[in-house]
């Protein structure tokens, strides 16, 4: 071990977490204000959160409930009551699924997928603008090193 690394230890403090704990802070607050923006750009009557409920919609549908509230980390009341919110607003549908007749599939409408590529297309657009001075492999670096930190604070967040 180095000794920068000892001594965090015999503190207790970790000046990489610190600052990893920092900048999320600041980018969740930020994501948060964005994903409202972005909601209502979608329709007017969307929740914020369920912005990313369309993303994953959008990547893996059609989707059972159960595996939605399992993916984000929510309750099943939670995402029921989502769902149901997203379907008054003609964004979603629900279909049987026919490996149980118990559940259903959810997928976006035609209506809900024209107006949320819509306003995905504008957010990639503007995030190619923002990192364009980037190298490419560090765009990548980071997208994959996010995705590490997802699937690996799935359980603790």
């Amino acid at each position: 071990m180095t000794d920068a690394r000892n001594a965090a230890d015999a503190t207790g403090a970790d000046p990489s977490a610190d600052a990893l704990e920092r900048e999320l802070t600041v980018l969740f607050r930020r994501a948060r204000a964005a994903s409202g923006e972005l909601a209502r750009a979608v329709h007017p009557d969307l929740e914020p959160a369920a912005y990313g409920l369309l993303v994953r919609l959008q990547e893996a549908e059609p989707e059972r409930a159960t595996d939605l509230a399992s993916y984000f980390g929510v309750g099943k009341a939670t995402m029921s009551r989502q769902l149901r919110a997203l379907e008054a607003l003609g964004l979603v549908t629900r279909e049987p699924d026919p490996g149980d007749g118990r559940a259903f599939l959810m997928r976006l409408t035609p209506n809900g997928r024209d107006r949320f590529d819509r306003v995905r297309g504008a957010r990639r657009a503007a995030y190619r603008r923002q990192l364009a001075a980037w190298e490419r492999s560090d765009v990548a670096d980071l997208a994959r090193l996010l995705h590490d930190l997802n699937e690996s604070t799935a359980e603790i967040l």
